[in-house]
């Protein structure tokens, strides 16, 4: 059997970056976690780092703005995963000269993990977001680095337990506002599946420089059959309100931050079909759920289920 990749996770803390550190461990990689000294006082993130220290990670102290940590972590390793927040996108300019310097890695991750960003009908202030993430992507593939991103689309953990309800912390029993149609198909994926589908990509030759697109069947619906399930699942109707494009559109320009954020990617995912309306090409993308059939993904109905 060959020997599997080290690989460097940069984010590990973060919402995706801890399940990603999770089935790297799962999966039996070497597994080295890029911290900052103050990340392991933190009172919250400073447990969360012990548990990946006594699950078998190595923890290294560096900073995307500190580029000899940068350097010295990579020599660690053969793959880098990154993921930092939106706002620290830019910074991973550092991270791409720091690979290159290093001369080691085998493939690199950048961090993504959303909608595919050189092809989507985004409006602002999400369009905006996304220039970051293609900056990066041309600047990968100048530099020459082997790479893979991965596309899961909507995080079901966040989208789900809402009905995409922005300001919910659970789903209605009464009422539900529905974009557009309701017919669009969408996307959503649960945040540790997402974490095991990126591992299994690390040592495949078939994922390099290749997008990953993570749409697996059961969980590719529009947002009627979303709300149907649930209704299913309670045994009751709910009321409906259906907004109009145009309607959702106007309410993108007068939210404040971060709400209009969040309706734009709702805009752009449960109308506009963001995720589901890429033909995957072969010159450029694979699908997940049919490279990996072995993965058990949890569905969206089994997710109720457990909230019903």
């Amino acid at each position: 059997m060959a020997q599997k990749s080290k690989i460097l996770i940069i984010g590990g803390t973060g919402y995706i970056g801890k399940h990603i550190v999770e089935a790297s461990l799962k999966e039996g990689h070497p597994t080295v976690v890029l911290v900052r000294e103050t990340t392991v006082s933190d009172p919250v993130k400073g447990k969360l780092v012990e548990s990946f220290k006594n699950s078998g990670a190595t923890l290294v102290y560096g900073d995307l703005k500190d580029y000899d940590s940068l350097v010295k972590a990579v020599k660690l390793v053969d793959v880098v995963i990154s993921n930092v927040s939106h706002q620290q996108i830019p910074d991973q300019i550092k991270l791409i000269d720091a690979i290159k310097e290093a001369g080691n890695i085998k493939k690199f991750y950048p961090s993504e993990f959303g909608i595919d960003v050189d092809r989507h009908a985004a409006v602002d202030p999400a369009k905006h977001i996304f220039v970051a993430k293609i900056q990066i992507r041309r600047a990968i593939e100048a530099a020459g680095i082997p790479y893979t991103y991965i596309v899961p689309n909507g995080f079901a953990g966040y989208f789900v337990p809402t009905l995409s309800q922005p300001g919910a912390t659970s789903p209605s029993h009464d009422k539900v506002v529905i974009y557009g149609d309701g017919n669009t198909k969408a996307v959503y994926n649960f945040e540790q599946d997402v974490g095991a589908y990126t591992i299994k990509t690390v040592d495949d030759p078939r994922t390099l420089n290749k997008i990953v697109y993570i749409r697996p069947p059961k969980n590719t619906v529009t947002f009627n059959e979303l709300v149907g399930i649930w209704e299913k699942k309670i045994g009751k109707t709910l009321e409906k309100e259906y907004q109009p494009e145009e309607q959702l559109l106007k309410k993108i320009k007068e939210a404040p931050v971060p709400l209009n954020i969040t309706l734009s990617i709702i805009h752009c995912i449960v109308v506009k079909g963001g995720a589901t309306d890429i033909a995957i090409e072969p010159s450029f993308g694979v699908e997940a759920s049919e490279l990996y059939p072995d993965v058990k993904y949890t569905t969206v109905e089994e997710f109720f289920e457990k909230l019903a």
